[in-house]
């Protein structure tokens, strides 16, 4: 599986793109009141799960965390997303939900 960069390493390889995305996505698009940053994350393991992007998946399921998502809620959703995103988009994320708890 492939490792995926934080924000300290993405900003070493890419500090404009780290920048970008702490000052639009973090601090703007995340803060937003219209949907809670619990509700902001399950969108998120959902799309991430859906398209494939194992790399960004473990970050994800952490911020996840705390943001008040629960790992059986985890287990949850992507059980649920066997059904609409296809069973292997699933397993692979119960794969590395289940590498993040060891």
């Amino acid at each position: 599986m492939t490792t995926s960069l934080n924000r300290d390493t993405l900003a070493q390889i890419s500090p404009k793109l780290a920048q970008l995305s702490q000052q639009i996505l973090f601090d703007d698009i995340w803060q937003r009141p219209q949907l809670a940053r619990r509700d902001r994350s399950l969108v998120t393991l959902a799309a991430l799960c859906a398209l494939g992007r194992t790399a960004q998946l473990p970050w994800h399921i952490d911020f996840a965390g705390q943001n008040g998502v629960t790992r059986e809620e985890m287990v949850e959703l992507f059980t649920h997303l066997a059904f609409y995103v296809g069973w292997p988009a699933a397993v692979t994320a119960l794969t590395v939900l289940a590498e993040e708890q060891a």
